[in-house]
């Protein structure tokens, strides 16, 4: 029976993808994550003294996280068994349980479970984990592109280790190319291909951290020099075209989604509109949908830019009208406008703030009735209950709401309450200085001195 698995593992191997063959069977074959592997590191600890807990690898595709789990099995003399969140359920995970017991019962071996993308998991599959994990019937291992904290339930993430991979540098990438092209049993060596520093550097850069994307598009290019026979050299056209467009790590539900994001719209904040740039650049060319890009514009334009320039709010609008109409690419243009100009507008959060203190105010204090100047007396009987009785139309004055600064629009036990606080830079800066003349007028007429004309 193990001489025909070996039989069919052998036979697997040979029409896998580069990829998967140059998959590192030892620690010494294993490049980059010199935090958790490096000497005195706890998981290269664990991996030579077979010390083997159960614990979610956290990184970006192609980092390493199945290749070190496979590892870990081995070192540790653990049953190995893999199977993927995107197609399995608690059906499989029953079965998968209830052949660790036998094996832990009849072998005493371990089970390493290893459970790609476990972040797509729901609770109740994550929940079936439980017991077995706290019991030790199984060691699980499991792997996601996405932050555990968010999508790994409490209670398991609290019983397994959270080591957090890093994309691989450009140099290890470059190494982990160069191993492929030498290697004449999984990899490429028999085909005596010649890369250059320059075409090493371009797959490098495309990979994008990419141990896995490396590969196919080494691959790629390794068929088609050979298909065109002749010569072995592997220009950097070549590798850019295997490569058709770089694979940018990006995951419009996950976590680089919102780091992204974050990194434009902090850009816009900190009135640097050469990173505002690179950070839209990089969204859209991964496949942003460019309206959500153009809603949270619009929001950058209000909670940020705020009334220190009300055209903002208007040009991002502009801009979203303007992708409307064109569409990708032209459209982008006006995105990428509306970047640059909240970018270099001042900046004034007063209105976010004061909107928000207000908030509060409505959820924390009790609702107070509207006082009877400011209310409406459509009926006879509104009037005669003193609904809008003394109140004061502005427009009738000469200097239509200057007249009536002394006349309250807060309830009994808000008055004298300021949210609205603005800023001394642009529009803003006008406003101050108007708020600021209405309400030493106000003082005035409060005092009894009336509203001086011309004031």
């Amino acid at each position: 029976m193990e001489l025909f698995e070996h039989a069919t593992r052998e036979a697997r191997r040979a029409v896998a993808p580069l990829a998967e063959r140059m998959r590192p069977r030892t620690l010494g074959e294993f490049v980059g994550q010199p935090h958790l592997l490096g000497e005195g590191r706890a998981l290269r600890a664990a991996l030579e003294t077979g010390d083997l807990h159960s614990m979610i690898l956290w990184g970006p595709p192609g980092s390493g996280k199945t290749t070190l789990a496979a590892l870990l099995a081995t070192q540790a003399r653990a049953h190995f068994s893999a199977f993927s969140a995107v197609l399995s359920g608690v059906k499989e995970i029953r079965a998968v349980i209830g052949e660790a017991e036998d094996r832990l019962r009849l072998r005493g071996q371990r089970t390493a479970l290893f459970v790609d993308e476990i972040h797509r998991f729901n609770k109740a599959q994550q929940d079936a984990f439980l017991p077995h994990v706290e019991r030790g019937t199984l060691i699980l291992i499991g792997a996601t592109t996405e932050n555990p904290s968010f999508e790994v339930i409490s209670a398991l993430l609290s019983r397994c280790r959270v080591y957090v991979l890093h994309r691989l540098t450009e140099e290890e990438i470059t190494t982990i190319v160069r191993g492929a092209l030498a290697d004449v049993e999984r990899g490429l060596g028999a085909l005596s291909l010649e890369a250059d520093p320059e075409s090493l550097a371009a797959i490098a850069r495309l990979a994008d951290g990419d141990a896995r994307s490396a590969l196919n598009v080494l691959e790629v290019a390794a068929r088609l020099v050979t298909d065109a026979g002749g010569d072995r050299r592997l220009p950097a056209t070549v590798i850019e075209e295997a490569a058709q467009r770089k694979a940018l790590l990006y995951d419009k539900a996950g976590e680089e989604h919102y780091n992204l994001i974050s990194a434009l719209h902090k850009s816009v904040r900190d009135s640097d509109p050469d990173g505002a740039l690179y950070w839209l650049a990089r969204m859209l060319e991964a496949g942003e949908d460019p309206l959500y890009v153009a809603r949270r514009l619009c929001r950058m334009a209000m909670e940020d830019v705020g009334l220190a320039d009300p055209q903002a709010l208007a040009v991002t609008l502009w801009a979203k009208d303007a992708y409307d109409f064109l569409g990708t690419p032209e459209g982008e243009l006006a995105l990428a406008e509306a970047a640059v100009y909240l970018a270099c507008a001042p900046k004034s959060n007063a209105v976010y703030t004061a909107f928000g203190e207000a908030r509060e105010d409505v959820h924390t204090r009790p609702a107070e009735p509207v006082p009877l100047h400011l209310r409406n007396a459509p009926t006879r009987l509104m009037r005669d209950l003193g609904y809008g009785r003394e109140y004061r139309y502005a427009h009738d004055a000469p200097e239509a709401a200057e007249a009536q600064l002394d006349q309250e629009h807060l309830p009994e036990a808000l008055r004298g309450r300021r949210y609205y606080h603005p800023v001394p830079r642009g529009a803003e800066a006008e406003i101050r200085e108007r708020l600021e003349r209405w309400r030493r007028l106000r003082e005035r007429a409060r005092a009894g001195g009336g509203t001086p004309e011309g004031a």
